[in-house]
């Protein structure tokens, strides 16, 4: 049998010299198919048309004294799309004659002759053939059964041409010419005219680094040319040309994900694929996130009810039943927090913390038989104001205008103030019972829970309230992202739900913490605040993924109710929980924190 694969192979060889009918060696195939590279219709790097067609490629094996060779395997849609990724990845990189082999290997194509010429005209600027080229693409948006795959943005894409061909002729001083292209052939698309009257206002520049900066352009050449391309091809089905850097879209959406669905990732990343490996699935580990006590802070005498980092993580406010407010200052590397001031003579006990959103100043609230609340400068550790309305008042929510020079207070009894930074009232909501309060960043819009377990809008301009979250039990305590889309509420005896506050619709009810009648305040936390901590009566904190009804940690340690959790806003490491054993715990990574085994390491 050997020895008749050997006469096979010869005979092969020579009827290719003679004119037979059976294929060339492979060897010999690739080298024609790299001589062909240089051909034209190559020439801005994608494989010469004679190389992209699949018929052609597949009738060349097609010989009859070839029984000894393997048939090619058909390929499936996928696999050709495969192919065509890798392809133009390759030629990305300059590898063009790798690119012009695995097209003729494979009897693949990686994009339609026809886009292939209205490319190397884009790219050499040959705005006339590409306009004639288009009228070629259009045609190609029918299948064979006369149906229309996808129709092209004619107006669109001409116009985009009709620009680079406008902004090119401007930058190289032909002025008649760029305002016949102008007058002549954009005008009479009739489409867009206000970036029309915007170009033509081009003409008055005097130079052409006049021209780039008014029309914000880089100029004539491969850059502006290869971005007009990357509009250009988002018109075109992708079986005629692929969208620009298709593959390196894939992988990065692909990396997205996997971090997505990661319950522990709580570290920003570069978005670029440098910066991981393809190789590795991604994998965060629990070693990682806020899950071991740091710190326990014990300077506090009494039962500890809040807790709050400042908006730039560099401070933790803790108030206490023992009548004080201590500021503690985060070390910026090692994250120890270490005592610097305390506030005191708050004779009913701090409650309620909120940082000025410069965080040069401190509003201190206390429980509900308190009519006052204190305002300190932190960083002199002198108050400011000391206000109080009446004594019938219970001023125990408070919330900052985010001008920082205003803010709203209010309590059970039925009073809502907004008030200057010297406690002076300028506006007042009569009968409004208030339990907790939030500003949002429009700087109209005050949120309140009331004891109608609700919370209403309502904006101190024009006097107008309405409702925006209805809830069946009382609401304890709520905050709200960020971004002022999502609120997070705690919620008497049913725990913790999450709300879409632009919709108004509930979206999670997070399970397993327990909350009674007791004020527990939640927050959001970690990266882009993927994640929900909140204490709890059984003394514990809880930690949710945004996305999972389920805990994925519980961090025991606490001896009573765990009252506040609060998250440091800069360092997603970081968390402080408060509760009535007295202290204050600080939550980091393990110690010796392992290295992450991920496509992030």
């Amino acid at each position: 049998a050997l020895g008749e694969e050997t006469l096979a192979s010869a005979s092969s060889s020579s009827d290719s010299d003679t004119g037979g009918a059976s294929p060339p060696p492979r060897k010999k195939h690739r080298s024609s198919a790299a001589e062909g590279v240089g051909e034209p219709g190559a020439s801005a790097g994608l494989p010469s048309a004679t190389h992209l067609s699949r018929t052609d490629s597949a009738s060349g094996a097609s010989g009859t004294g070839s029984g000894s060779l393997k048939k090619k395997k058909r390929l499936s849609q996928a696999e050709e799309d495969v192919i065509r990724l890798i392809g133009q990845h390759l030629h990305s990189l300059g590898l063009n004659q790798t690119v012009d082999l695995l097209m003729q290997e494979s009897g693949c194509r990686l994009e339609h002759p026809s886009a292939t010429k209205f490319r190397n005209h884009v790219m050499e600027g040959e705005w006339d053939k590409a306009e004639n080229d288009l009228n070629e693409l259009k045609a190609l948006m029918h299948s064979p059964n006369g149906i229309v795959v996808r129709a092209p943005d004619s107006p669109r894409m001409k116009f985009l041409l009709l620009q680079q061909k406008y902004l090119e002729y401007l930058e190289d001083g032909k002025v008649l010419e760029a305002l016949q292209v102008l007058r002549g052939e954009l005008t009479p698309l009739k489409y867009n005219t206000d970036r029309i009257h915007m170009l033509s206002g081009y003409l008055m520049c005097s130079h052409p680094e006049d021209l780039k900066a008014k029309a914000e352009w880089e100029g004539k050449g491969a850059g502006s040319r290869c971005r007009l391309l990357d509009k250009l091809q988002t018109y075109l089905p992708p079986s005629v040309m692929l969208p620009p850097r298709r593959l390196q879209t894939l992988l990065r959406q692909a990396v997205e994900m996997q971090r997505d669905r990661c319950l522990y990732h709580n570290t920003k990343l570069d978005s670029s694929l440098d910066s991981v490996s393809l190789l590795l699935d991604h994998v965060c580990s629990r070693k990682q996130f806020p899950c071991y006590t740091q710190q326990i802070l014990t300077e506090h005498c009494n039962e500890v009810w809040f807790c709050k980092f400042s908006n730039d993580g560099t401070k933790l406010a803790t108030g206490s039943k023992d009548t004080t407010v201590i500021i503690w200052q985060v070390e910026p590397d090692s994250h120890q927090l270490k005592l610097v001031r305390t506030l005191e003579g708050h004779a009913y006990g701090v409650s309620y913390l909120a940082w000025s959103p410069d965080d040069v100043y401190l509003i201190a609230c206390g429980p509900d038989d308190c009519s006052e609340l204190w305002l300190w400068n932190v960083q002199t550790g002198e108050l400011r104001t000391k206000m109080s309305q009446s004594h019938e008042d219970s001023l125990t929510s408070v919330a900052w205008n985010p001008d920082g020079k205003r803010f709203v207070t209010g309590g059970q009894r039925g009073q809502f103030y907004q008030c200057d930074l010297d406690g002076n009232l300028l506006e007042s909501w009569e009968g409004v019972r208030v339990q907790c309060l939030w500003c949002l960043a429009d700087g109209r819009t005050v949120l309140a829970s009331d004891t109608h377990q609700r919370i209403r809008g309502y904006s101190f301009e024009d006097l107008t309230d309405r409702n925006i979250v209805q809830e069946d039990h009382p609401i304890m305590s709520f905050t709200v992202s960020k971004n002022g889309r999502l609120a997070l509420l705690n919620v008497a005896t049913q725990g913790i739900h999450l709300w879409d506050l632009q919709d108004r619709v509930l979206v999670r009810k997070y399970q397993g913490v327990t909350q009674g009648f007791y004020t527990i305040h939640s927050c959001f936390g970690g990266h882009n605040e993927d994640f929900i901590a909140s204490g709890s009566e059984d003394h514990k904190v809880y930690i949710w993924h945004k996305r999972s009804e389920l805990p994925i940690m519980e961090l025991t340690g606490h001896t009573r109710t765990v009252n506040c959790v609060s998250w440091n806003p800069c360092i997603p490491s970081l968390m402080a929980s408060a509760s009535d054993d007295g202290t204050v715990r600080i939550w980091g990574p393990a110690p010796f924190q392992e290295s992450c085994s991920s496509m992030d390491s």
